[in-house]
C-alpha cells in the first residue's frame, strides 16, 4: 500500500514540478515571485479545451497547442506587465503586483467568457489502470509522468548543454554584467517567459485532465510556490525535488488524515521550512525582489 501510495505521489509531484520550474524560471532571472503564471495555466488550460472541443485532437496535440500558446501568452505579458517596470528600474514590488494583478486578469477574463461552469477535458485513455505486479497504476497518471519527465529533460538539457542555456544562467547571475558581455538580455528575458508559459501550458492541459476546468484552476500555482520554497527559491533542480516531495508528502497526508486538513499541514511543512531552512533543500542564495 505504501508503495502504492509513494508512486501516486510521484505521478502528482511530475505535474507540481512543471508548475514549480515554471515559477523557478522567472524567479532565476527577475528575482521575483510570479504569481501571473497562475494564469497561463488557466487560459493555456482553456485552449486546450477548446482544441479537443473543435478541432477533437488528440492529447499530444493539445498538449502542442495549449503549450505554444502559453509561450506567446508569457512573451506578451513579459511586454505588457513587466518590461516598463525592468526599463524604468521601478520599485522592487511593483513586480509582485503586477504579477499578482496580471493573474488576476486573466482568471476574470477566463470568468467573463466562459462563466464559472466547470467543464471536463474528453477522455484521452481507452484503459484507466494497468497493473504491474501489485501495484494498479493509473494509465493517465502514468502518461502525465513520462510527459512531464520528458519535458523536465529536454529544459535541462536546452539549459545546461546549450548556449542558449549558458546565457540564461549567465543573466540569472547578473543581469548588467551579461548585457556588457554581449548577451541580448531582451531575448533571454523573452525566452524565459516563453519556457515557463510553455511549461504552464503542458501543466494547465494536466490539471483540466486531473480536475475540472474552471476559472480559479490557475489557484494550483500556490502547489508550485510551496515547491520552490521546500526545494530552494530560485533553484530548478531544488524546484523538481520540492515538487516530487511535495506530491509523495500531500498523497501520504491525505491518505492519512483525508483530503479535507492535509492542506493545513502542507502549509505548516513550509513554514517550517521558512523557518529552520529558508534557502530550502538546494541552499539557493538568491534574494527575492518582492
Amino acid at each position: 500500500m505504501t508503495a502504492q501510495l509513494i508512486i501516486n505521489g510521484i505521478s502528482l509531484g511530475a505535474v507540481y514540478a512543471l508548475i514549480a520550474v515554471g515559477f523557478a524560471i522567472i524567479f532565476n532571472i527577475l528575482k521575483f515571485s510570479n504569481f501571473a503564471h497562475g494564469g497561463f495555466m488557466t487560459v493555456t488550460a482553456y485552449v486546450g479545451f477548446l482544441a479537443t472541443r473543435f478541432w477533437h485532437t488528440s492529447l499530444l496535440w493539445t498538449l502542442l497547442i495549449a503549450s505554444l500558446a502559453g509561450g506567446m501568452l508569457g512573451i506578451i505579458a513579459e511586454l505588457v506587465a513587466f518590461r516598463r517596470i525592468r526599463n524604468n528600474k521601478g520599485p522592487v514590488i511593483y513586480y509582485f503586483v503586477s504579477s499578482i494583478t496580471l493573474g488576476m486578469l486573466l482568471e476574470n477574463l477566463m470568468t467573463i467568457f466562459f462563466s464559472t461552469n466547470f467543464y471536463a477535458y474528453p477522455n484521452f485513455f481507452p484503459v484507466a489502470t494497468v497493473k504491474v505486479g501489485r501495484l494498479l497504476l493509473g494509465v493517465p497518471e502514468l502518461i502525465m509522468f513520462c510527459i512531464s519527465s520528458l519535458a523536465l529533460i529536454i529544459l535541462a538539457v536546452l539549459i545546461y548543454r546549450t548556449k542558449l542555456g549558458t546565457a540564461l544562467r549567465s543573466v540569472s547571475y547578473d543581469v548588467d554584467t551579461s548585457g556588457l558581455m554581449g548577451i541580448n538580455v531582451l531575448r533571454i528575458i523573452q525566452l524565459a517567459f516563453f519556457l515557463a508559459g510553455f511549461l504552464g501550458g503542458i501543466s494547465g492541459v494536466f490539471l483540466g485532465i486531473s480536475y475540472t476546468l474552471y476559472p480559479q484552476l490557475g489557484q494550483l500555482v500556490v502547489k508550485g510556490f510551496i515547491a520552490s520554497v521546500i526545494g530552494g527559491l530560485g533553484s530548478l533542480p531544488g524546484a523538481v525535488i520540492g515538487a516530487f516531495l511535495l506530491g509523495i508528502i500531500e498523497i501520504l497526508l491525505i491518505r492519512l488524515v483525508g483530503s479535507g486538513i492535509s492542506p493545513v499541514f502542507i502549509f505548516v511543512i513550509m513554514l517550517l521550512f521558512l523557518l529552520v531552512r529558508p534557502r530550502g533543500i538546494a541552499g539557493s542564495h538568491i534574494q527575492e525582489k518582492a
